[in-house]
């Protein structure tokens, strides 16, 4: 039996406008584009693409700190933008990119952790004390760390405090945004593998925001790809990354760095000028750094996603997905 959904976007699209100070022309630019995805709970949904390319819009607008400018978001059957805030903040939470700058700097672990609970209110401070420690143990903080402050901690430690807050009020649903990018490769396998675990044990839904390919093939169970506020493609993990089929995943992919000496950079074939969001090319929005594009790409939008498998490409059934995969191995991530 398929598990029931835990978070639905349906048409979501969010453009905002942009310029128009001093006499000059306001244009529209596009963050996230028709988007429609459905996560079921105790998945985990990777969502990649270049900086610039609608991935942290996405992310707000799940978490509801942007409304949608069309679509709708729907979270255990109910629409996000008719929910309490109180009522959303323990269905979804998030996990910032910088564990540093997201964590009060003047209140001690155990309170910062707490926070969420006493903002909710109802809870007494025996419940509270309770519940911290709960979590501390869960992610793995000594009970002495709950009265150090976040600079007292080293990098790592402070990310499992910023899991922990985000687990305090047991959410269905948390929001990854890049949250081992600011840490050491050592500790990124740490925080990934407590992540993972942490969703088993807790049947929570990911949602995993990243650059990262090498670190969404380990822990996602499908994967959507971002390009231009659109979602060209989106797959199963294990079927995107053995089988990409559309040019930009595969671009994508072959960027990956490796360490094998003398293999030098990467060749992704997608040049050194990122794309315009607010200036939208006609047809297929990947096409002018497509080295597959005909003149079909240039004048005419490809299909429109139709679920899991699909990519948004004229020609997506005549890939096979070749790329180098050696590089996408991350072996064995010690816990």
């Amino acid at each position: 039996m398929t598990a029931p959904a835990s978070i639905e976007l349906s048409h979501v699209h969010r453009s905002f406008r942009i310029g128009g100070r001093i006499g000059g022309t306001q244009r529209e630019l596009i963050a996230v584009d028709d988007v429609s995805l459905t996560l079921p709970r105790g998945g985990v949904l990777g969502v990649v693409g270049e900086s610039g390319c609608g991935k942290s819009t996405l992310a707000r607008i799940v978490m509801g700190l942007l409304d949608p400018t069309s679509g709708a978001v729907k979270v255990a059957g109910q629409t996000l933008s008719e929910m309490d805030r109180r009522a959303r903040a323990r269905l979804i939470q998030l996990v910032p990119q910088d564990p540093f700058s997201s964590l009060n700097p003047r209140r001690k672990v155990k309170d910062n952790i707490a926070l969420p609970l006493r903002a909710q209110g109802g809870t007494s401070s025996r419940e509270i004390e309770s519940r911290v420690a709960e979590l501390m143990g869960l992610v793995g903080l000594r009970p002495d760390m709950g009265t150090r402050y976040p600079a007292e901690l080293s990098g790592g430690q402070r990310q499992r405090v910023a899991i922990a807050r985000a687990l305090v009020l047991g959410p269905q649903i948390v929001v990854c945004d890049e949250p081992t990018s600011a840490l050491d490769v050592s500790v990124q396998a740490q925080i990934l593998n407590l992540l993972a675990r942490l969703r088993r044990e807790l049947d929570l839904s990911l949602i995993f925001i990243s650059h990262n390919l090498a670190v969404v093939e380990h822990i996602a169970t499908e994967v959507a790809v971002m390009y231009l506020g659109r979602v060209v493609e989106q797959a199963p993990a294990a079927e995107l990354f053995r089988n990409p089929r559309h040019p930009y995943t595969q671009a994508l992919l072959n960027s990956v760095l490796t360490p094998e000496p003398g293999l030098g950079l990467p060749e992704s074939g997608l040049g050194d000028t990122p794309p315009d969001p607010s200036n939208l090319p006609q047809g297929c929005r990947f096409h002018p750094r497509c080295r597959f594009a005909q003149d079909i790409c240039r004048s005419a939008a490809p299909p429109r996603l139709s679920g899991l498998g699909t990519a948004e490409c004229h020609f997506a059934e005549q890939f096979d997905g070749n790329h180098n995969k050696d590089q996408m191995q991350l072996g064995g991530l010690p816990e």
